[in-house]
């Protein structure tokens, strides 16, 4: 097994026991990282009632509101790495967010507002993240963010968000460029579609699904565990020369023409 120990990782976007940034969470939890969550904070405090409680039996040493469209709060999160941490290694960006009625019909029906949101929530907020963990990572660092194959092939639905993937992950590379002499690593995942909160948007998404399975070499899609084996391993040392790739983590489905 992979030994994170020592290490400090700071995880965005876990909302349920589903998320796939739990399952990140949970193997660099196993791996021995020392982690900080995030948490989208809304007037109720249902968010943080329900993440905290999730997250509770991983024991972070930070757990942050943030919404990432709230430059002040991004702010405050390294502030308090900066305090509690001095220095972190790990940055998991696990956030996407398209309106509903924009990831169903015709892309050009697509709201000016609709586009500017997906962009700025699934894409820009890598970016700013970036920003502020940059003066703060220690060399040997890694961040890891999550895409999908509609960034460069065109999935029924999923429209807008797949215009968000694209940019994110011409992010990816930009960064990796820019963090690269300071020894940090930036990397993409892209998963085979998961039945999750975020998912549960796009119209079609079990008949999406299906389709993987009848037809991804494995014959199946993959599980929320994998994925987070593939992002310790990426934030790991054994990935020390891998940086601005995304990785594939969908039983092969990728790879397939007819």
């Amino acid at each position: 097994m992979l030994n994170l120990t020592g290490k400090k990782a700071l995880i965005t976007g876990i909302a349920n026991n589903r998320s796939i940034a739990w399952g990140i969470a949970q193997q660099l939890h196993q791996a021995g990282a020392e982690l900080g969550v995030t948490y989208l904070p809304d007037e109720k405090g249902r968010f943080e009632k329900k993440v905290g409680s999730l997250v509770e039996p991983l024991n972070p040493s930070l757990f942050e509101p943030c919404n990432v469209q709230d430059d002040a709060q991004v702010d405050a999160v390294f502030d308090a790495i900066a305090s509690k941490w001095g220095k972190f290694d790990i940055l998991i960006h696990c956030l996407a967010f398209a309106n509903k009625d924009d990831l169903t019909g015709e892309f050009s029906a697509t709201s000016r507002e609709g586009f500017k949101t997906a962009l700025d929530i699934s894409s820009y907020s890598l970016t700013r993240l970036a920003k502020s963990a940059k003066p703060l990572m220690n060399e040997g660092g890694a961040i890891v963010t999550l895409t999908y194959l509609g960034g460069v092939k065109v999935i029924p639905n999923y429209n807008v968000m797949g215009v968000a993937k694209s940019a994110l992950e011409m992010s990816v590379r930009y960064l990796a460029a820019e963090l690269g002499p300071q020894g940090v690593r930036v990397n993409a995942i892209s998963a085979g579609p998961i039945r999750t909160l975020a998912s549960s948007a796009v119209g079609g998404i079990l008949d999406m699904i299906r389709h993987v399975e009848e037809t991804a070499p494995l014959r199946r899609t993959v599980t929320q565990e994998e994925v987070g084996n593939a992002a310790t391993f990426l934030c790991s040392p054994l990935a020390s020369g891998i940086t601005g790739q995304v990785l594939y983590v969908d039983a092969g489905y990728e790879i397939m023409g007819m």
